[in-house]
């Protein structure tokens, strides 16, 4: 199947209402049908604005996080017109790739 990787940035403790981001985006995908979505957790790094993220023994400045997911084109096209329409504003890549499983089983 031909589609995107869509990889969106935030904040361990970014919020967009009373959940976090990462969580957020999570959610709508589920609902919206998409297959799946991993999060991942950064050790460290910096932002559009130049602040440091980090997560170690001696810094805890809200650790990075990314959410990456394979969509079909009209999968990601609704996911970005919802956070578009909630507001929300959040640094995302868009790859195009292919993607499907190895076998039938």
């Amino acid at each position: 199947m031909k589609g995107y990787l869509v990889v969106f940035f935030t904040q361990q403790n970014r919020k967009h209402g009373e959940v976090s981001v990462a969580s957020f985006i999570l959610e709508e995908a589920k609902k919206l049908g998409v297959r799946g979505a991993t999060l991942f957790s950064g050790k460290e790094g910096f932002g559009h604005d130049g602040r440091y993220h980090a997560d170690n023994f001696f810094e805890l400045e809200d650790p990075p996080v990314q959410v990456s997911m394979a969509l079909s084109p009209e999968e990601c096209d609704n996911l970005l017109n919802l956070f578009n329409e909630e507001g929300l504003r959040v640094f995302y890549t868009k790859s195009e790739i292919e993607f499907g499983f190895t076998s039938e089983s």
